[in-house]
């Protein structure tokens, strides 16, 4: 297993490199967004409204940062389920997402749609969401405020730890 420093804007050329298991300490922008997020952006695309921001290069993290105590960015900041965000994941592999964060297993299609678009599933450890925090160095609400923990931020993280859950070639951690 190898060990990867990336920056967001490299991670799209970087994943066809990457494998099961390595380690990669992300920097740049990052968008969060949950649930509830994600029904309301794909209600906006269905009448014609652009994402909050440019999907093609990004990288999604599965969180709802904590409101941040003096000195952080955020407070805690660990990934939520991925599982859950399933069904709107290959719509949006397909518009040119570089890369999701969070938890656990992801769906058949995902992992086939991770392979057919040539990205990457990231995975954080869960549970450990106040240590993660020290990794997030700016967060700003730009979409959907009114959802509270569930807006969409972008934060900047700054060597954010994380593993390589499911590889381009659609290698996953998850299988025994």
């Amino acid at each position: 297993m190898s060990e990867y420093h990336i920056n967001v804007t490299k991670l799209s050329s970087v994943c066809p490199r990457l494998k099961v298991g390595d380690r990669v300490f992300l920097s740049g922008e990052v968008y969060t967004a949950r649930d509830a997020a994600h029904k309301r952006i794909f209600d906006e695309m269905a009448v014609g409204k652009k994402p909050p921001f440019e999907i093609a290069g990004a990288v999604i993290y599965y969180a709802g940062p904590t409101p941040a105590p003096e000195g952080l960015a955020v407070g805690s900041c660990g990934p939520t389920t991925s599982a859950r965000m399933d069904k709107y994941t290959p719509a949006l592999l397909d518009m040119g997402l570089a890369a999701t964060v969070g938890k656990g297993e992801r769906s058949r299609e995902v992992v086939d749609s991770i392979v057919k678009n040539g990205s990457v599933y990231l995975c954080a450890i869960g549970g450990a969401g106040a240590l993660a925090c020290r990794h997030i160095k700016k967060c700003e609400v730009i979409a959907y405020e009114d959802l509270g923990c569930e807006s969409v931020k972008k934060l900047t993280f700054d060597d954010f730890p994380l593993t390589v859950g499911i590889d381009s070639k659609g290698n996953s951690i998850f299988k025994g």
